[in-house]
């Protein structure tokens, strides 16, 4: 039995879930050729809402994207003036859909590359209150288009986000996700490249019940506007990763780095004290004084850990306060 039967059999939504509204997003950059056929797939009538709207972002297109979409029948449409990047349309989507009234935000691609009959399984543990965010598993390993080293390095990416989030997601770059409205509140994106792997990692730290769930992809379209190429995907996403770490878990990354910085001058002091001992020490001065630079940087970067940890604490209060503002609203 396919993973995709199998998940279709997941329990339905409560009977509690009556009057609750969906807004699919669906972040746009000159996609005229596709915008109708992505609309076009997208359900009116979703298990547990009693009403589903479309959002489109226009994120600075150039083209006829808009106007197609307005013609396919989405509901709202918010634009930038210029190109600001995935990340920053996701957001925007989110914000515009807590504007709208949304119970729950499914966030998914104008390529049309994933299943859109299959949106019920990621809002069903929504509203079932078993996740605030849902993220789409795609079968990686039958996608016939995704190259070897792609998949490997998707299972790679996946593999470091589960460990830095402390979740069990199985396809981190997926942009196919359901988001609560408390989550939706809850998620602020730093990154100017893509929202997929922070906003897991974010919602690991903040104790948001993050799960997965099988879901079906459509033939290719178009070929990946941000893998532009592997080593650029690596790098981006590595920056990403280290990032979103240093921002939620400063002391520990400062730390890790001022310790190992003192126990390697520490070392090397020693090993320059013994030979000082055996009436050698003239010949090792470069190793004193390497040792004394260690010790000095190690010592200063431990004392960075505990700024940055003030400063982590800060934020985590400013971004309690975003959060009960929003909720009062």
């Amino acid at each position: 039995m396919t993973p995709a039967v199998e998940t279709a059999r997941m329990a339905q939504p409560s009977e509690k879930c009556v009057a609750m509204k969906l807004i699919i997003q669906i972040p746009c950059l000159n996609e005229e050729a596709v915008i109708g056929e992505t609309l076009a797939a997208l359900p009116r009538h979703v298990p547990g809402f009693s009403s589903v709207e479309w959002l489109v972002i226009d994120d600075g297109c150039t083209d006829n994207t808009v106007q197609r979409a307005i013609e396919a029948g989405a509901d709202h449409v918010v634009h930038h003036a210029a190109n600001e990047g995935l990340a920053r349309a996701f957001s925007t989507g989110l914000e515009a859909g807590l504007r709208l009234g949304a119970d729950v935000i499914v966030n998914t691609d104008a390529d049309n590359q994933y299943n859109a009959d299959d949106i019920h399984l990621l809002t069903t543990p929504v509203l079932n209150n078993e996740a605030e965010m849902v993220i789409g598993a795609r079968p990686i390993m039958a996608i016939r288009h995704f190259s070897l080293p792609k998949k490997i390095l998707q299972g790679i990416g996946s593999w470091v986000v589960r460990l830095l989030s402390g979740t069990t997601i199985s396809d981190a770059p997926s942009g196919f996700r359901a988001i609560s409205k408390n989550a939706a509140k809850r998620l602020v994106v730093f990154s100017d490249y893509t929202y997929t792997l922070e906003t897991i990692i974010q919602a690991g730290h903040k104790n948001l019940p993050v799960r997965s769930v099988p879901i079906r992809v459509n033939k290719d379209v178009r070929p990946s506007r941000l893998l532009k190429s592997i080593p650029s995907y690596i790098k981006h996403s590595a920056a990403t990763m280290i990032r979103v770490f240093v921002i939620y878990k400063p002391f520990r990354f400062f730390f890790l780095i001022g310790a190992s910085l003192f126990v390697s001058g520490l070392i090397i002091g020693l090993r320059y004290l013994w030979f000082f001992l055996q009436d050698e020490g003239g010949g090792h001065i470069q190793s004193l004084i390497l040792s004394s630079i260690l010790l000095g940087m190690g010592f200063q970067t431990v004392l960075v850990a505990f700024v940055a940890d003030l400063l982590a604490a800060n934020r985590r209060l400013l971004e309690d306060i975003r959060f009960r503002v929003s909720r009062d609203d």
